[in-house]
């Protein structure tokens, strides 16, 4: 069975393992069982839906893949499910954790996500005051964890982003480089999109009445909520910073091709003096000023040699060349 762990604690403090196959006992008021399984099958599913009355619908939820984030309420019992995420080089991907929450009873089922709960499980359990308060305090923790594995992948792309927006000050960004650019704003953009859903989650939590949260809770819940936000505020941020990095790039890239323009047009003009009194004494007239007159030559080199001379002074003045 696809069961990573399984236990029964009494007042916050693990006391035995749990299998709903084999234990008929009931569970008394001071205890709870939390469960954790991942990818399993409907088969495997059977005898948790069976010994924890959990609704149909809520099963078929957890066994698909590619839920959004969301909170439905069955009876006494709620059925999260939360998205997943995380960095695989440059690009995120995601799974989901769809939680059961009962009076007695959490179960966890995650599908792609690459972070377990065995931390997470070792941490709570080394507070039985907490642990002892019942699941939603586990569901909590959860979702905590889960926000908390948000951070790292907003910090890494903002690392890659501010290390290219430093590339740009020092050169101009390649066709490869604005590419990765854009490709960055995409997986931001659908990260951000994930994060909606996220946050109306918690703020369900936090306002709503519901089975199986405790009034205490609802602070710890708060707490994940304002998480959600700031970490899409900071989303807002660098999706600003990308644009601001591509915007940069484009206007320095039209600078350099002004700078040229100018450079160019420049040059054309100091050649346009020597063209033009060459072309005008390449007509071959009999009839030409100075064409007999023995300095005639050097005067008109010293010409050229003074216009192109005042001109390239009047261009390098104006910062042209």
């Amino acid at each position: 069975m696809s069961i990573v762990a399984a236990y029964l604690y009494r007042d916050g403090v693990r006391v035995a393992g749990f299998s709903p196959r084999d234990s008929t006992a009931p569970i008394a008021e001071n205890e709870f069982v939390w469960i954790g399984l991942e990818e399993p099958t409907a088969e495997e599913m059977e005898p948790l839906r069976s010994a924890f009355d959990l609704h149909p619908l809520a099963v078929e939820d957890a066994l698909a893949v590619g839920q959004v984030s969301k909170i439905d309420v069955y009876d006494d019992q709620i059925f999260v499910v939360a998205k997943t995420a995380h960095l695989d080089g440059e690009t995120i991907d995601y799974g989901e954790t769809a939680v059961f929450v009962g009076p007695k009873h959490l179960i966890s089922v995650r599908h792609g996500s690459d972070r377990g709960h065995g931390a997470l499980r070792r941490q709570l359990e080394a507070a039985p005051l907490v642990l002892s308060k019942g699941p939603d305090y586990v569901l909590h923790g959860i979702l905590d964890f889960i926000v908390d594995g948000y951070l790292p992948i907003v910090e890494s792309v903002e690392d890659k982003v501010l290390a290219m927006e430093k590339d740009m000050l020092d050169a101009l960004l390649t066709r490869k480089q604005i590419k990765r650019l854009f490709r960055l704003r995409r997986q931001i953009i659908r990260f951000q999109r994930g994060l909606g859903p996220m946050l109306e989650l918690c703020s369900k939590l936090v306002h709503l009445d519901l089975p199986c949260i405790d009034q205490e809770t609802r602070n710890y819940f708060s707490d994940v909520y304002d998480h959600v936000r700031r970490i899409e505020a900071k989303i807002g941020g660098l999706k600003d910073v990308i644009t601001s990095v591509f915007e940069a790039s484009n206007l320095l890239e039209q600078q350099r091709q002004g700078a040229i323009t100018r450079q160019l047009a420049a040059w054309a003009a100091i050649a346009a003096v020597p063209t033009s009194i060459a072309g005008i004494y390449g007509m071959n007239f009999k009839n030409m000023p100075e064409l007999n007159w023995t300095y005639g030559y050097y005067m008109v080199l010293a010409v050229i040699a003074g216009l192109c001379g005042f001109l390239f002074f009047r261009f390098k003045r104006s910062g042209w060349i």
